[in-house]
């Protein structure tokens, strides 16, 4: 369980950086569906290298021939668990710093909760308990800095974000379902590809494509700067293509919902490497005791999520 934990808590250090980086692309004037799109573009790139040289040409066409075969799945769980939760994630940017977005985003910790008692999985009380010990740290963070809040800020920067916390555990756990699963609306799919993570991460991500062309159809956004291009690069490659992958190796060799639990409460500890990151590289205000306290919770948190496991 240990390592679990450490896995999710290296991938909340590269998920951190999609919140610094889309608030450096939003106050520079980028436009955040080109935030949003771009990465996946580049994902999908970066992937398909990725892939190339693990298994050669052939693991492409591989790939290729399991989403034909399930195209109404990945395309449902890729538009789900990528296209809407990083559409709201990069909206928001618009209207919030990354440490607001960050925070928020930890509601995720209770919302998955919801979505695996959709899914039927049953969880301890004690579960529960440690995932609002969790949650209370969040939001000490946030009343830490409530002056910086305001009406548009909250509307537009932190509901989206609560949407987001449901979208982005519902696609996971459909690529679970369907992996290691038994429920009756989702299709099973026994594949040796899905032991993979870049080959999962691969598949939602062309899943998502259909979104994003039809919002840019929509919207029409102004093209991007060289600026913008480059950053969705690095959120890319840092967030899209290592943090999820081991998000989403940790979530595989899970062997019951309540270590799942315990993998998604890790993303807690992108407040902090936000927190960080914004001080450090954005100028942000530093920690104040009651951000202090707000912390010490979410890692007391995580603490018990482990020393429940290992009990």
């Amino acid at each position: 369980m240990i390592r679990l934990i450490l896995l999710g808590v290296l991938s909340g250090a590269f998920f951190s950086s999609t919140f610094i980086l889309n608030e450096v692309m939003s106050v520079s004037g980028g436009h955040w569906l080109w935030s949003a799109s771009l990465r996946y573009f580049f994902m999908i790139l970066f992937l398909a290298l990725i892939l190339f040289f693990q298994g050669g040409i052939q693991r492409l066409i591989d790939i290729y021939k399991l989403f034909m075969e399930n195209y109404l799945f990945w395309t449902i769980s890729g538009t789900i668990g990528f296209g809407f939760f990083y559409a709201l994630i990069c909206f928001s940017a618009d209207f919030s710093p990354a440490w607001v977005i960050a925070a928020t985003w930890q509601f995720t910790v209770v919302s998955t909760l919801f979505v695996l008692m959709f899914f039927g999985k049953k969880f301890p009380k004690k579960i529960w308990a440690f995932s609002i010990i969790i949650f209370i740290g969040v939001c000490l963070v946030n009343l830490s800095h409530i002056d910086t809040f305001d009406i548009k800020a909250l509307l537009l920067g932190g509901f989206p974000i609560l949407i987001a916390s449901f979208c982005y555990p519902i696609g996971n756990q459909l690529v679970w379902e369907a992996k290691n699963g038994e429920h009756k609306n989702v299709p099973k799919i026994k594949s040796k590809l899905l032991n993979n993570a870049f080959n999962k991460v691969f598949l939602l991500s062309i899943g998502s494509l259909p979104l994003w062309f039809i919002l840019l159809a929509i919207i029409q956004p102004q093209a991007p700067s060289n600026s913008q291009v480059i950053n969705t690069a690095l959120v890319a490659l840092l967030s899209g293509v290592l943090a999820t992958s081991i998000f989403l190796y940790a979530r595989n060799i899970a062997k019951d919902s309540n270590e799942i639990a315990a993998i998604d409460a890790t993303q807690a500890s992108e407040v902090a490497f936000a927190l960080l990151g914004g001080m450090i590289f954005l100028g942000n205000t530093s920690l104040n005791l009651i951000s202090i306290i707000g912390l010490s919770l979410i890692m007391v948190g995580l603490f018990l999520f482990t020393k429940y496991q290992n009990a």
